[in-house]
C-alpha cells in the first residue's frame, strides 16, 4: 500500500486558508470536512469518515494558532486510521535455513574475548599441539636463561652459581635379596640332588657287578697243566730257557745235579713268600727281587731268607719224542723227591 505524503506546515496553513475562505462564503458556522487523498490500489472500499474541521476564528478569516493545531491533530489521526486498515497479504518468508546459511554462527569453543577464529587458525593450533586455555607448570614451555648483565665500572662481579645437578636415582640391586636366596637354594638343592643321583648311580653299578659275579662261576682261565716244550736237542747243556715263564711259569734247564746231566723243569715261585725270581745269566743264578733270596742253576738256595730249594714239575718224553711237562705234579728236594725219575729226563 502506497504511503501518504506528509504535509509541511506551509501546506497545512495554505489548505486551512483555502478551506476557511470557501466555508465562510457558504456557511460560516458549518464545518467543512477535510479532503483525504485517494487510497492506493488494493485498499478496502470503506474509509473512515473525515472529522469535521473547526470553524476559523479571528479577524480577516485567518485561523488562529489553536485552529492550526487542531487541524494538524485531525490530519495526524486520519493518517493513523488509514494505516490501521488491513494491508495486502505479503509473500511467504524465506526458510530460516537460508538465513542461517547466509550468516555463519560463531564457534562455540571459541574464546569469550570477542576475537574471531577462523578454520585455518584452529587447524594450525591443533597441528602445533598448542593446548588452549591455561597450562600446568610441567606443560609450560621452558623459559630462556636470563642473560648476564654487563659489568658496571666500580662494581664487584657477582659469581654465577651453576645449577645444582640432579640427584641420581639409586639403581636397584641386580637380582635383589630374593634372587640371591633363590640362587643359593638352587645351588644347594642342585648340589644335593647331584650328589644323591651320583651315589645312586654308583650303588646301582656295584649292585649290577655283584649280581654278574654271582651269576657267573668262579673259573680262572689258566693254561692246561700239561704242555709240550720241544725236543731234547733244543736245550743244550748249561742252557736255561725262560720263554715259558710268562705263559706257564716254568724254567726248562739242562744242568748237572749230583754229577748227572739232566733236563728238568723248575717252578718260578720263591720258597720264601711266593715272589717270582729272575734268571741272571751273567751271575748264573736265580735272584728274588722281593727279599734278595738267591738260588743256583739246579734250584738249591744259597742266600737270602728262602728256607728251601725251588720245586720241580714232572717231565717226560711224549710219544712224539717231545718233552712234556705236567704242572699237576710237584717235587721237593728236602723231601728227597728229586730222586724220582719222573722229576727229570736224562740226556
Amino acid at each position: 500500500m502506497a504511503e501518504k505524503k506528509k504535509m509541511s506546515v506551509a501546506e497545512i496553513l495554505a489548505a486551512a486558508r483555502a478551506a476557511d475562505g470557501k466555508g465562510a462564503a457558504a456557511n460560516p458556522a458549518a464545518p467543512e470536512p477535510v479532503a483525504e487523498e485517494p487510497a492506493a490500489a488494493g485498499a478496502p472500499a470503506e474509509q473512515p469518515a473525515a472529522k469535521p474541521k473547526p470553524a476559523a476564528a479571528g479577524a480577516g478569516g485567518r485561523p488562529s494558532v489553536a485552529d492550526i493545531l487542531a487541524m494538524a491533530r485531525a490530519k495526524k489521526e486520519s493518517g493513523e486510521s488509514a494505516a490501521a486498515t488491513p494491508a495486502a497479504p505479503k509473500p511467504p518468508a524465506k526458510p530460516a535455513a537460508k538465513a542461517a546459511a547466509a550468516k555463519p554462527a560463531a564457534p562455540k569453543d571459541g574464546p569469550k574475548t570477542g576475537v574471531q577464529r577462523d578454520t585455518a587458525s584452529i587447524l594450525a593450533a591443533a597441528r602445533a599441539g598448542a593446548k588452549p586455555g591455561p597450562v600446568s607448570k610441567a606443560e609450560a614451555p621452558a623459559r630462556p636463561a636470563p642473560r648476564p648483565k654487563p659489568p658496571v665500572a666500580g662494581e664487584k662481579p657477582v659469581a654465577v652459581v651453576p645449577p645444582r645437578p640432579a640427584k641420581p636415582e639409586p639403581q636397584a640391586k641386580k637380582g635383589g635379596d630374593e634372587e640371591d636366596r633363590r640362587g643359593f637354594l638352587q645351588i644347594a638343592l642342585g648340589t644335593a640332588m647331584a650328589t644323591g643321583f651320583t651315589a645312586l648311580s654308583v650303588t646301582g653299578g656295584l649292585f649290577t657287578l655283584g649280581l654278574a659275579r654271582f651269576l657267573f662261576p668262579n673259573v680262572l682261565a689258566e693254561p692246561p697243566s700239561k704242555f709240550k716244550v720241544g725236543f731234547k736237542d733244543a736245550f743244550p747243556a748249561g742252557k736255561v730257557e725262560t720263554k715259558y715263564v710268562p705263559q706257564y711259569g716254568v724254567w726248562v734247564v739242562n744242568g748237572d745235579f749230583n754229577g748227572l746231566q739232566q733236563i728238568y723243569a723248575l717252578k718260578t715261585v720263591c720258597t720264601h713268600l711266593g715272589c717270582t725270581p729272575s734268571w741272571l745269566e751273567a751271575e748264573q743264578k736265580f735272584k728274588c727281587p722281593c727279599h734278595g733270596s738267591g738260588f743256583y742253576k739246579d734250584g738249591i738256595n744259597f742266600e737270602g731268607p728262602a728256607p728251601r730249594p725251588l720245586e720241580r714239575y714232572a717231565i717226560r718224553i711224549a710219544d712224539d719224542g717231545q718233552l712234556e711237562i705236567d704242572k699237576s705234579r710237584a717235587f721237593q728236594e728236602e723231601l728227597g723227591q728229586w730222586a724220582d725219575p719222573d722229576s727229570f729226563v736224562t740226556v
